[in-house]
């Protein structure tokens, strides 16, 4: 499991609990002759959702870095202010669209306002069976504002539902992708 270090930058401390891993029931109403599911998901997160990649020629101040036992990356501010709205999105994944990317990972389009701005912050997952009876497996690889730096590879919104994943997952039954 990943429990996230504070990251401190000039005096000020940024506090990462909000993205340690949790244990997130998740059930799907009755409906029609289907039973009611519940379904129960280790959610974890990744370093990429409060930390950017260098950009090409880019010195970054080394007090910036932010490592985990893979990698180091740079802390950013504004990943790290979205981020705090990742486990109320997460935890509401039922009730939203999801889609594939393609590339067997899924994700998620948040509209956010931002001091009065519209953004596209889009979320990236991957779900798979755990070695625990009963419980699936959510790793939150990335959470991003969609922008010019991002334009070019923006998947096709393929859509799927979340209960699908979850029911396919746990099931050992295979998710496709729609043509």
């Amino acid at each position: 499991m990943i429990y996230w270090k504070v990251f401190e930058f000039e005096g000020v401390v940024y506090d990462l609990t909000h993205l340690h891993p949790r244990r997130i029931t998740f059930t799907q109403e009755a409906k029609d002759n289907k039973p009611e599911r519940l379904y129960e998901v280790d959610v974890i997160f990744s370093l990429h959702c409060f930390t950017r990649g260098k950009k090409a020629g880019e010195n970054p101040n080394k007090d910036l870095l932010y490592k985990d036992s893979r990698e180091s990356r740079i802390f950013d501010f504004r990943r790290y202010e979205l981020s705090k709205k990742l486990p109320e999105i997460v935890g509401e994944l039922l009730f939203r669209k999801c889609h594939h990317s393609g590339k067997g990972n899924f994700f998620v389009v948040e509209i956010l306002t931002e001091a009065g701005e519209r953004l596209n912050y889009e979320i990236y997952f991957e779900a798979s069976k755990s070695s625990k009876r009963g419980i699936i497996n959510l790793f939150v690889q990335s959470a991003y504002v969609r922008d010019e730096e991002h334009r070019a590879n923006m998947p096709r919104k393929k859509t799927i539902a979340f209960a699908v994943i979850l029911f396919n997952i746990l099931n050992d039954r295979p998710i496709k992708i729609p043509k």
